[in-house]
């Protein structure tokens, strides 16, 4: 089985932050981290009682129910990512394409990481069949698959897994012996509450999935770093806890006391957090819906984004025009976009994708504004799509790519 560091750039040992909200800190949680600033120690490490009982109680209004004694805590998901693997073993399979930062952390502690193809309906969920093939053909070759990692809501695709396809590949999972991660930081950014239907694996099968969630996917700024875990139920969970705890000891990966107190007030979710995030997730939903419709109407390929604050994009169609400017590989598009756009663009590469493959991940904050005005003031309209910094945000990015199309469309062989 051949692993997935891209080559030719050289490995891609980590990738770009996740895609943030670009919106000033809410106020009440400014003033709680203010209030708690004097405090100058940290949690103990997975997290002190008033911590974790509002980690259960935020998982208990998703119907994912768990006492303290099987929750953690940390300084952000990476370090659960460390830890989590470091403590079950064996090699680690992903999503392909997949969250840039799951494959590096696997790498530092020397597991392979090895990618599954994802169907066509959505990303983040490993295909089952081809699940199954890569696990066959790991251990023919020797390979020791224990490990998948997989999001019903979906960094980079910005799709929600269907739960019959997330169902068909848990059982294969499942039946194969594999321990499932499933990172849940993106679960509450749906575009569409109502008329998504997202299931979490451990509803399915709760003494074989560890949830995580950071809290940077909804609940807090990217710069506070907080993350839960959610271990499984019965003796192999109650175990799985304890080694986890073990490596978080090890890395003293534990959260900053004024931190804390933030992250306890937004799992509690009262009324100011819940209206931020319901007001934050329909101003990037509306943003992203635009931006989609800007690069379908130019010819590229891209799944209509479902959650989170991001779209994934396949500029195959318009491969001449790349091909005209240089452009031949997913870094060299990321390097050309990032300069048209003048914002972000990664790579597909850096998600587990083929280097060869012409796809990136675009994020919707920069379209916010360049200054924190601008972007309070998008919180405060019914209608920030109107708004003349808005406007010329989404047209610079529709012109781009419109000179794309019509550039390939000129360099189309005559029939």
């Amino acid at each position: 089985m051949r692993r997935t560091d891209p080559e030719g750039h050289g490995p891609v040992r980590f990738g770009p932050p996740d895609p943030e909200d670009g919106l000033p800190v809410l106020p009440e949680l400014s003033a709680v981290l203010a209030a708690a600033a004097s405090r100058a120690g940290a949690e103990p490490v997975g997290g002190g009682p008033a911590l974790l009982d509002a980690a259960c109680g935020y998982g208990d209004r998703r119907g994912l129910p768990a006492a303290p004694d099987r929750v953690a805590v940390a300084p952000g998901a990476p370090a659960l990512l460390v830890a989590l693997p470091a403590a079950i073993g064996g090699d680690v399979l992903v999503p392909r394409p997949c969250a840039a930062w799951w494959a590096p952390y696997a790498r530092l502690l020397r597991r392979p990481a090895f990618h599954v193809p994802t169907p066509a309906e959505s990303g983040g969920v490993p295909d089952s069949y081809a699940l199954l093939e890569t696990v066959r053909r790991m251990r023919a070759e020797g390979g020791d698959p224990r490990l998948l990692v997989l999001s019903v809501a979906d960094d980079p695709t910005a799709t929600v897994a269907p739960p019959e396809l997330l169902h068909e590949t848990v059982e294969a999972a499942v039946g194969e012996g594999l321990h499932l991660v499933s990172d849940e930081t993106w679960r509450d950014t749906l575009h569409d509450p109502h008329g998504t239907v997202l299931l979490s694996p451990a509803e399915m099968l709760p003494d074989r999935v560890t949830v995580v969630t950071d809290l940077v996917g909804a609940l807090l700024p990217p710069g506070w770093p907080a993350a839960v875990a959610r271990f499984p139920a019965g003796e192999e969970g109650i175990a799985l806890h304890a080694r986890v705890l073990d490596v978080l000891t090890a890395l003293d990966a534990r959260v900053a006391a004024p931190i804390a107190a933030a992250a306890v007030y937004a799992l509690s979710e009262p009324e100011p957090v819940t209206a931020r995030v319901a007001d934050s997730v329909r101003l990037h939903a509306l943003l992203a819906a635009a931006a989609h419709r800007a690069v379908v109407a130019a010819g590229a390929v891209s799944r209509p984004p479902s959650c989170g604050r991001h779209l994934y994009v396949d500029l195959t169609p318009l491969a001449p025009a790349l091909t005209a400017r240089g452009v031949g590989d997913a870094q060299e598009l990321e390097d050309f976009l990032t300069v048209r756009l003048g914002m972000p663009a990664p790579g597909g590469h850096r998600f587990g994708d083929e280097l060869e493959a012409p796809r990136v991940r675009l994020s919707t904050a920069p379209l916010l504004g360049g200054t924190a005005g601008l972007r309070a003031e998008c919180l405060r309209t019914s209608e920030p799509l109107e708004l003349p910094h808005v406007r010329d945000a989404l047209a610079h990015l529709t012109s781009v790519f419109d000179d794309l199309r019509d550039d390939a469309r000129r360099r189309e062989s005559p029939r």
